[in-house]
């Protein structure tokens, strides 16, 4: 994705669509583009909209009534053709022929339920993601727009990374491109360092992209990343991949 087509993927981006390395890409030019954000603040809602209108839970109960009224609702018999004979239209399938269809009928009901809750529950997903990632654009729009916003960077390797501060918002954006993969159970965890050399967690990433940092920036006066299991750690347990001194 370059030039103009940095704009294209916004639709793709709401349906959580794009592969792990072009939403990197798309995240990092959102922080810059305004309007990218917003039509990906609008497309997610519709989404979500469009996908509540088109499913339906059926009533918890449906199934249950549908199998206690088998024995007590009398069927009509089948139409028998005069002169047809007896075959397979002749008094012993008459009798069986009702029940087989309404048999059938309530595995459809019981099928067309498990779709629909099906449905439901992958709108639900959907919705959810979509709230969430116009949660987080709405956080990192606010600390990279604040009138206070300062921004320190740092290179490592072929890793560039960048930490947006708003003293007034209490809070930090972390940027990235480039860091290396990791391999299994492994991620990135970034830290807040406080005055007196305490290491903070902050957030945790598997690669590229860009967050807010977790927590209040408050005193802190620096930030770290270092790689740690899966999950994190409350404390380093080796030793930063970089270090940064975080704007005052």
């Amino acid at each position: 994705m370059n030039g103009e087509h940095l704009h294209a993927p916004s639709g793709a981006y709401a349906l959580d669509a794009l592969p792990d390395h072009e939403r990197a890409v798309f995240e990092r030019h959102m922080t810059d583009c305004a309007e990218c954000a917003r039509e990906v603040r609008e497309l997610s809602a519709t989404a979500a909209r469009l996908g509540a209108a088109a499913a339906a839970v059926p009533p918890a109960a449906l199934r249950e009534r549908v199998l206690a009224e088998i024995t007590t609702v009398r069927q009509l018999p089948p139409h028998v053709a005069p002169g047809s004979g007896a075959g397979r239209s002749g008094p012993a399938f008459r009798g069986r022929l009702p029940r087989l269809v309404l048999a059938a009928c309530v595995a459809a009901t019981a099928a067309f339920g498990g779709v629909v809750v099906w449905q439901h529950e992958d709108v639900r997903r959907a919705e959810q993601r979509a709230q969430r990632a116009e949660q987080r654009t709405a956080d990192m729009s606010r600390v990279l727009s604040a009138p206070d916003a300062r921004t320190v960077t740092g290179t490592e390797g072929g890793a560039r990374v960048a930490v947006v501060v708003s003293r007034a918002e209490d809070s930090a954006v972390f940027l990235s491109s480039g860091l290396p993969e990791l391999p299994a159970g492994k991620t990135y965890q970034l830290w807040f360092d406080d005055r007196g050399g305490t290491m903070r967690p902050a957030g945790l990433t598997r690669g590229d992209g860009g967050l807010v940092m977790d927590g209040a920036v408050d005193g802190a006066t620096g930030m770290g990343v270092t790689v740690e299991p899966a999950g994190g750690s409350p404390q380093p347990t080796g030793a930063p991949l970089m270090l940064m001194t975080l704007p005052a």
